[in-house]
């Protein structure tokens, strides 16, 4: 079998000798080409050429930005039944997509299950979400949580590591100095179904869960499934009380989210965000830079993945 595998050098929880004994795992199954990403989106066009080419595999060593440009590549190539595979071996600091495929978090453990999987066929075609023409895994957000991945990114480019404690302190400063709170501008349009407006953040996931701090589950929309269509969690006006409210109501392993300020929705095919000004937008965890439309829709059956 031909297999290719997409490292981000970058990649923050693995180190020059952790590829090297991954590379020559793989190398022992299969006729493995290596390729180094090299810039923002080259992933997308290895993934891409791959699929043309006739891979029968490709492997990801990154995080969940790697995933989502190798993903977006294999779409743009052939039809699902001839699309090269999808393996994930996990190597940035959440590893979110991995994680909800089932996969241990480290990257050893993870390329053990993803090895031992493919010699007993384990294989799952599942669904994604698209925004627009950009595929996603497993989240994309519109306002508030997009505002703060910016604010996170913006923090890593001055050298700081991405770990929880550094995307709560951006949201905590976000939400306190740099929202409009008072002015709610995105509305949720759905066909055959009447409007909601006035939302100030809104959160689509493809899956459950939406992220993890450490080890702890953050599960705004607890029935997403990659074997469904999308989820969504939105919030109204963004106040100090329902706010906290919300928050820990996230944060608890037994609440889901509710209350006069949160609007909830399970197995949408599609829908529309309209904002009035515009709004930080982000996949999969990636800052994607300010929208004021984006058009959401569920794809089913769309890639086969190693799990």
């Amino acid at each position: 079998m031909r297999a290719l595998l997409v490292v981000n050098p970058k990649a923050t929880t693995t180190s020059e000798r952790a590829r090297d004994v991954l590379v020559r795992a793989l190398r022992s199954e299969f006729d493995l080409t290596v390729e180094q990403t090299r810039r923002r989106g080259h992933a997308m066009a290895l993934a891409r050429d791959a699929a043309a080419d006739g891979v029968d595999v490709v492997f990801t060593l990154g995080g969940d930005g790697t995933i989502n440009e190798t993903v977006n590549g294999l779409m743009a190539g052939a039809p699902v039944e001839t699309r090269p595979a999808l393996a994930v071996v996990p190597g940035g600091s959440t590893n979110v997509f991995a994680r909800a495929l089932g996969l241990p978090k480290g990257w050893a453990e993870g390329a053990s299950v993803i090895l031992e999987a493919l010699r007993t066929g384990r294989v799952r075609t599942i669904g994604l979400g698209r925004a627009d023409d950009r595929y996603f895994t497993f989240c994309a957000g519109l306002g508030l949580d997009a505002s703060v991945v910016r604010r996170v990114e913006q923090a890593r480019l001055r050298g700081r590591t991405s770990t929880p404690a550094l995307y709560m302190r951006s949201a905590v400063t976000q939400y306190f100095t740099a929202m409009d709170r008072r002015h709610p501008a995105i509305t949720l349009e759905q066909p055959g179904e009447s409007a909601e407006s006035e939302l100030s953040t809104v959160i689509i996931q493809n899956t459950a869960p939406w992220t993890f701090i450490g080890d702890r589950v953050i599960n705004p929309n607890p029935d997403a499934s990659f074997d469904l269509g999308l989820d969504v969690l939105a919030l109204r006006r963004l106040r100090v009380p329902s706010t906290t409210r919300t928050v820990t109501q996230l944060l608890s392993r037994h609440r889901q989210p509710h209350g006069s300020q949160v609007v909830r929705l399970h197995d949408i095919a599609e829908f529309s965000l309209v904002a009035e000004r515009p709004q930080a937008f982000q996949l999969d965890g990636d800052y994607l830079g300010e929208r004021e439309k984006v058009r959401f829709t569920s794809v089913p059956g769309a890639l086969r993945v190693i799990c």
